[in-house]
């Protein structure tokens, strides 16, 4: 796409280019730049989001038992996730757990859409900034060199030079890109067999699911997760492949979207065996996650805790369009260990919408700024797309070893068992030397690899509990008339977290937090830039084509490497809204006036 280009009114001779909305991603996002095309660099970046819904407005009164139904339309992309966050909230605050065989369904309908999701968006869509087509039209010369550039893997994947790997992922007549299409399809009825519908989950409690548990229903599953692995013995060296030429090819590409290592991963796939919801053993359980939480900053882990990770969530206003609730009413001032709990913190956060005008020297977007708290600066975390932060965290701690997936501190191997026309292979995904576009890409890929090995393990522990004869796969609750529940999962970009407030039995307070206002967020209230403004900024410029065909193709891979998806983070405000009045004819027909 070509930006909307005018000359910078402050005398920097800089030019402004935006690109508004950013395409092949859902939602209304718009990357707004300052450019230095003399010394080849994005000088400044803002990130900007035009709409607001207001979940967290609408949520309060209703039913609790409704959350997980009505939060799932957050998104039509990760609306399972969005889900299963919140029948997560609702187990903590009923006092439920669900029966452990519940739970691997929960397992295995996620890590099918984390094989979907990712998918579809590495290979259809930030594929494409890499393909053929793509990379001719911003940069022929390097095309040229990967005509002349032998494919290390090609015995693996069956390309002979990158340039085929490229010429593969071309949009609709790509062979390897049709072909990942019917891959989704096939993820997406792994979903389905677990947890009835896609995306927006029909079979998914508070206190486990509703799907009937058969060895026949697993054995589906298993079929098509098989076919999976085998098709991820071909991806991974592919990638690899494609990944590495361009560090080869464009010496320091390893500047494009590159910030400082501030990794939030906050765990997924629960280990029934271990996890009762309780806030109490948050701490424990967490640590049992199939995916470990962790915040990472400047490559360390800083803690790997759920109840310090959950008592460190700061939500700043930042640059963005809201009043500030400060001193209003808490919710929450301890929580059920007795800490304090911040008025800052999502439990005691109120949303109060401000619409205005944009405005870059003010306020000038509805996505809030969440910071987590270290105790002395309030840090600009990102989850770099979602898997190299779940893959960082999870290699970091070392606590993950189910045979199929391994963490070693430095590293996440991972195994794959033989399939129809491949052997066992095992990869190995190391931890980089950078955050940028190349390696967040990377990641999702070793990613996908790595949940299908994980899902491996899920089919095998629910196998086992049907022929134990144990196929209860949901538990009685009762519903308190005063509680408060936390939630916390990866949406397939990264860190999900819900947080519930119940009283009178109804819901008081409700706020989701997925991962796009984490990554999206704008400048906070220290002036402090969010992810994809910080990952722009200072972009090196590597593209060919002059200021006049300038398309923008690194400034655009490095923020869909983050793999945008504005839903989750943008909301629509009506105003004091209109009301709508229905009259009955004689004839019996209706028709709406006001």
């Amino acid at each position: 796409m070509t930006p909307k280009t005018k000359k910078a009114d402050d005398g920097s001779g800089l030019l402004e280019m935006s690109w508004d909305p950013i395409t092949r991603i859902v939602g209304s996002l718009g990357i707004h730049t300052k450019v230095d095309f003399k010394q080849k660099r994005v000088a400044e970046c803002y990130s900007t989001s035009s709409v607001f819904r207001g979940y967290s407005v609408f949520m309060k009164g209703k039913d609790p038992r409704d959350a997980h139904f009505i939060t799932s339309r957050i998104c039509g992309i990760c609306g399972d996730n969005h889900a299963t966050c919140s029948v997560y909230t609702q187990n903590m605050a009923y006092g439920v757990a669900p029966p452990h065989i519940g739970e691997w369904i929960i397992n295995l309908g996620e890590a099918a859409e984390y094989m979907f999701d990712h998918n579809i968006f590495q290979e259809n869509l930030v594929g494409v900034d890499y393909c053929e087509k793509m990379v001719k039209e911003t940069n022929p010369g390097v095309l040229d060199q990967a005509e002349r550039t032998p494919a290390p893997h090609a015995a693996e994947h069956g390309y002979r030079t990158i340039a085929d790997i490229m010429r593969s992922l071309n949009p609709l007549e790509g062979e390897f890109y049709r072909e990942a299409l019917q891959v989704s399809r096939m993820t997406r009825e792994m979903f389905c067999l677990m947890e009835g519908r896609h995306v927006h989950p029909s079979t998914l409690y508070p206190g486990g699911v509703g799907t009937v548990a058969t060895v026949q229903l697993f054995t589906d599953y298993l079929t098509r997760l098989m076919r999976y692995v085998e098709f991820m013995k071909r991806v991974v060296p592919l990638h690899d492949d494609l990944f590495d030429f361009f560090y080869e090819a464009i010496p320091g590409y390893e500047e494009v979207g590159r910030r400082r290592v501030l990794l939030n991963c906050w765990g997924a796939l629960n280990d029934p065996e271990y996890c009762d919801f309780t806030y109490r053993r948050m701490s424990e359980w967490g640590k049992r996650m199939f995916v470990t939480p962790g915040i990472i900053v400047d490559g360390e882990l800083i803690t790997n805790d759920l109840v310090d990770i959950n008592l460190g969530i700061r939500i700043l206003l930042g640059s963005s369009y809201y009043e500030d609730w400060a001193g209003q009413e808490k919710f929450v001032e301890r929580d059920p260990l007795g800490n304090p709990v911040d008025e800052r913190h999502p439990w005691n956060q109120h949303t109060i919408p401000a619409p205005q005008k944009r405005d870059f020297d003010g306020n000038y977007s509805w996505v809030m700024s969440p910071r987590w708290f270290n105790g002395s600066e309030h840090l600009a975390l990102d989850t770099g797309g979602g898997p190299i932060a779940r893959l960082w965290s999870t290699a970091l701690s070392g606590l993950v070893d189910i045979g199929y997936v391994q963490s070693t501190g430095h590293s996440v191997k991972i195994n794959l068992p033989r399939t129809m026309t491949k052997p066992e292979t095992t990869f190995e995904w190391k931890i980089p030397r950078w955050s940028n576009a190349l390696e967040r890409n990377r990641a999702r890929t070793y990613f996908q690899a790595y949940t299908a090995a994980a899902a491996l393990h899920f089919v095998e522990k629910a196998m086992d509990e049907v022929r134990s004869g144990h196929t209860q796969t949901w538990e009685h609750f009762e519903v308190p008339d005063e509680s408060i529940g936390c939630g916390f999962t990866e949406a397939v970009r990264g860190v999900l977290s819900h947080h519930m407030v119940i009283r009178d039995g109804k819901i008081a307070n409700y706020h989701p937090y997925p991962p796009t206002p984490w990554n999206a967020s704008v400048r906070d209230s220290y002036g402090t830039p969010g992810p994809y403004e910080d990952a722009v900024q200072n972009t090196p410029i590597f593209e060919e084509n002059d200021v006049e065909n300038f398309k923008g193709i690194d400034i655009m891979r490095a923020v869909r490497s983050f793999d945008p998806c504005l839903p989750c983070g943008v909301h629509m405000y009506l105003g004091d809204g209109r009301t709508l009045e229905q009259i009955h004819t004689p004839t019996g027909l209706s028709g709406l006036g006001g």
